[in-house]
């Protein structure tokens, strides 16, 4: 598959080789008229074709002198650039570093360009916006989720879950969360609640006990103490239950006297809550938990390839679109951060740059001095040879008129002096 940069190479090379089909057709002319001129004896003609010629080949040979040899010959200082790449490039980097690399002239350009207001202006704009989120989505969101190892984040993720775990003193929280028991009010209202629902379901169990205390009487007994025993147990627990929801009665008292124990133990009691630590995080060890904590993982990437394979719907670029867009709105309704970024790379980003503007100018030097001279002068004669080629048309052109002057010279002379 063709890049963007190999068919613009295509177009300039298409262009180049037009331009000098164009140049040789009129070389081509001036042979036609100077073959015409001598078979017809037109001097005028004759002077014309002459010299554009001459202009015409003198120029070819000057425009390809510059990227090889010309018809293949090695003429002195023919093939300049791929010869002469090498003191090209330490020019370069020379110039850069010299000319370019200039604290005064560049003050000057950034203070002209103000970086911080196009760039927010730029940011700002819907569509620019939505091309930085398409990049961020298509490219470096999937891109680091395939470089990621998900046994490396599993990990991570489960130091991170058993190390915040035992940085919580979770005694507090229980004694925090149980501390409203202790109000009679919320207290008296929970275990009300609670006997409530287990006098229901004492009563919705009743054939359930019957069974499970004939299956634990002796089969001797042919089942005549079932019945007895199956009521007198169900019977107890449900005065049992009852007398306990009378707020006067002893097992009322007791329960309660068990429950403010119980929350003064943990809130006072650090044995209770080392204990209630080490329940919860004996709980958070279990392999199911630990199961779970791993799943995470394995939940969001799904959730994050699932969205982006939405494409503009995806919520996640629409919100590095939004986040990005306000950030450059942001940045434009804030005169002060504009002049702290426009201060920073005109000061700290500049200093940076000028530092080291030597090694910057090594860098362009020795980057020059590595490539292949050939590969140089087929780059640099696509870039600039399509208007070069216009210098061997003028070469042909302007050699012709001056022909067609001096001609006219000639003939005065001898008209006027001879």
């Amino acid at each position: 598959m063709k890049t963007t940069i190999d068919q613009e190479n295509i177009s300039k090379q298409k262009a180049l080789n037009r331009m000098k089909n164009n140049a040789l057709a009129l070389l081509g002319l001036a042979v036609l008229l100077f073959i015409i001129a001598i078979y017809y004896k037109i001097p005028m003609l004759q002077a014309f074709s002459e010299a554009a010629m001459v202009g015409g080949i003198a120029d070819w040979f000057a425009v390809v002198a510059l990227f090889r040899h010309p018809l293949g010959i090695p003429i002195w200082h023919t093939a300049i650039i791929p010869i002469k790449k090498n003191e090209i490039g330490e020019n370069l980097g020379n110039f850069v570093s010299e000319e370019f690399l200039n604290r005064d002239k560049l003050e000057i350009k950034l203070d002209e360009f103000n970086f911080a207001t196009k760039a927010s202006d730029w940011l700002s704009q819907d569509e620019n916006a939505n091309k930085i989120a398409s990049l961020v989505a298509v490219n470096i969101i999937p891109g680091i989720l395939k470089t990621i190892k998900d046994e490396d984040i599993k990990r991570f993720i489960q130091v991170q879950f058993k190390e915040k775990l035992e940085g919580i003193n979770f005694g507090d929280w229980v004694a925090l969360a149980l501390e409203p028991l202790q109000k009679g009010q919320v207290k008296d209202q929970l275990l009300n609640n609670i006997l409530e629902v287990m006098t229901t379901e004492l009563s919705n169990n009743k054939d359930l006990i019957r069974k499970k205390v004939k299956e634990s009487t002796p089969f001797l007994s042919f089942g005549l103490a079932d019945k007895s025993i199956s009521e007198g147990i169900f019977n107890g627990l449900y005065e049992f239950l009852n007398e306990a929801r009378n707020p006067e009665s002893e097992i009322r008292l007791k329960i309660d006297e068990y429950i403010y124990d119980f929350l003064d133990k943990v809130k006072n009691s650090e044995e209770m809550r080392i204990k209630i630590n080490n329940m919860i995080l004996g709980f958070a060890g279990k392999k199911e938990v630990q199961d779970y904590v791993n799943g995470i993982w394995d939940e969001i990437k799904l959730s994050i390839s699932t969205d982006l394979e939405k494409g503009d719907e995806s919520s996640i670029k629409k919100s590095i679109a939004s986040l990005i867009q306000g950030f450059g709105n942001g940045i434009k309704e804030d005169p002060v951060m504009i002049d702290k970024i426009n201060n920073f790379i005109k000061n700290d980003l500049l200093s940076v740059l000028l530092n080291n503007k030597e090694v910057i100018g090594d860098l362009i030097s020795s980057t020059v001095k590595s490539w292949d001279g050939k590969e140089v002068s087929e780059k640099l004669e696509l870039e600039i040879g399509k208007d070069l080629q216009y210098i061997r048309i003028n070469g042909t052109l302007v050699g012709g008129l001056i022909g067609l002057v001096i001609y006219g010279v000639e003939q005065l002379y001898h008209y006027f002096i001879i």
